[in-house]
């Protein structure tokens, strides 16, 4: 999800966020009233910055969530997952994606558009 969407979709990151407290995840940072804000990082010489959506740690292994949600710039949606993904594999993390209903075409259409189709999808 994007910075511009946040209000727009703060209901379904509140229950992505119970949906993983419920699956055992702790020290979850998120961007949102009562938690603490994830690191974002920034673009050297440039304004732009990445910051995930969710951070959870799971059994000592640190979990990038990324809320897959309709959005007017799609193009900035995939550079953001991009990153987060070659994060995650450069430091041994795991990305993953939090979608809900009718959200999902959407989803798989901007996987198979940057070549990510072995993501699998967390569906709420």
């Amino acid at each position: 999800m994007i910075y511009t969407d946040k209000d727009k979709y703060l209901e379904v990151l509140n229950d992505s966020l119970a949906y993983l407290e419920q699956r055992g995840y702790e020290n979850i940072k998120a961007d949102t009233k009562g938690y603490e804000t994830p690191k974002s990082y920034s673009k050297v010489g440039s304004d732009i910055s990445i910051t995930p959506d969710i951070v959870a740690e799971k059994e000592g292994q640190k979990h990038y969530f990324e809320l897959s949600l309709k959005s007017e710039k799609p193009n900035l949606l995939k550079s953001k997952w991009l990153f987060l993904n070659t994060l995650s594999n450069m430091k041994s993390h795991r990305f993953r994606l939090i979608t809900t209903r009718g959200h999902y075409k959407f989803t798989n259409e901007m996987l198979d558009d940057i070549n990510l189709t072995d993501k699998k999808l967390i569906k709420i």
